[in-house]
């Protein structure tokens, strides 16, 4: 093999490697869950920067408690939420969102690493009023969609973030007039993971028509989800 050949070679994988997008190696390495839903699959990467959500909903998976349950309630240019137990067969009159599988979990707010920008996979919650600790379901979750946010946008949610000791940086102001998502919830919700593929079954699904509760007409359902990838420090915190 000719040094011509060698050094034509060796540039090229450094040339395709400065191709790859920013943070691919990461995604390599992150435990990876597949939501096989009714509308499409849905592959999401889970951060190691939130160790409690992330084993704890790998755990939820290999048991099986999201299989057949409902996306629940749905809001067009916003979210859409699942991993309610109740809405498992629920009737198309019964009010979904209360369920889960009896405990909470202590917040992992890691901002700014983390935040709401589309795609960006979260825990829901209740309200402040009665969780000033910001703790989350232990199962409940929604994925962001959020509309590209426009100056004034940024403008009205800067100025409802800095009330809160919350800033946005350069980085997040791009990402959001670029790509879109819902930066009021910023620093008050625990982000523990994004959609790597299926962003447009997220499309699809959050453009259901729904009821009064916003619940989709027609169920969308996770019929199965499983764990694709675990990474080298999952369940780190019951070892």
């Amino acid at each position: 093999m000719s040094r011509k050949y060698v050094f034509s070679l060796v540039l090229a994988l450094v040339v395709s490697a400065l191709s790859l997008p920013a943070g691919a190696a990461k995604k390599e390495k992150r435990s990876v869950v597949r939501l096989e839903t009714s509308a499409g699959n849905i592959r999401i990467a889970l951060s190691d920067l939130t160790p409690i959500h992330r084993d704890n909903f790998l755990t939820l998976v290999e048991q099986g408690y999201y299989d057949g349950i409902l996306f629940h309630r749905v809001i067009e240019d916003f979210m859409i939420q699942t991993g309610d137990p109740d809405s498992r067969n629920a009737p198309k009159d019964s009010l979904l969102g209360n369920g889960g599988p009896g405990y909470t979990l202590p917040a992992e707010i890691v901002f700014p690493e983390l935040f709401h920008v589309r795609g960006s996979v979260a825990a829901a919650r209740e309200g402040d009023d009665v969780n000033p600790e910001f703790r989350s379901s232990g199962s409940q979750f929604y994925i962001v969609w959020g509309q590209r946010q426009r100056p004034a946008d940024l403008k009205k949610a800067k100025s409802y973030l800095e009330e809160r000791g919350i800033e946005l940086d350069r980085f997040m102001i791009s990402d959001y007039q670029m790509y879109g998502g819902t930066p009021h919830l910023d620093g008050t919700y625990t982000v523990f993971g994004e959609v790597i593929e299926g962003l447009d079954v997220v499309e699809a699904i959050q453009k259901c028509p729904t009821d009064a509760n916003d619940r989709p007409l027609e169920g969308v359902v996770i019929l199965r989800a499983k764990v694709e990838r675990v990474s080298k420090t999952a369940y780190s915190t019951k070892r």
